[in-house]
């Protein structure tokens, strides 16, 4: 199983996705609940379209980041 680091954004009352691995990957939506819902299905359909053009899957070179709290 390949796992893909997702990127997630907050601003103002909207929450946004992609994927550094998938360029054009990406999902939006109201909660952190709805865009991670979204992502996962967009990552699915995205891999499954790059699969129909018969164009190369790239594999998960993204890897977790830390978080860095700055005062």
């Amino acid at each position: 199983m390949k796992q893909y680091l997702v990127v997630l954004e907050h601003e103002g009352n909207a929450w946004g996705a992609y994927v550094p691995d998938l360029p054009g990957c990406v999902a939006a939506g109201e909660s952190r609940e709805e865009v991670e819902r979204l992502i996962r299905e967009a990552i699915a359909f995205h891999i499954e379209g790059m699969r129909e053009d018969g164009l190369p899957v790239p594999p998960p070179s993204a890897t977790e980041t830390i978080r860095v709290d700055v005062a």
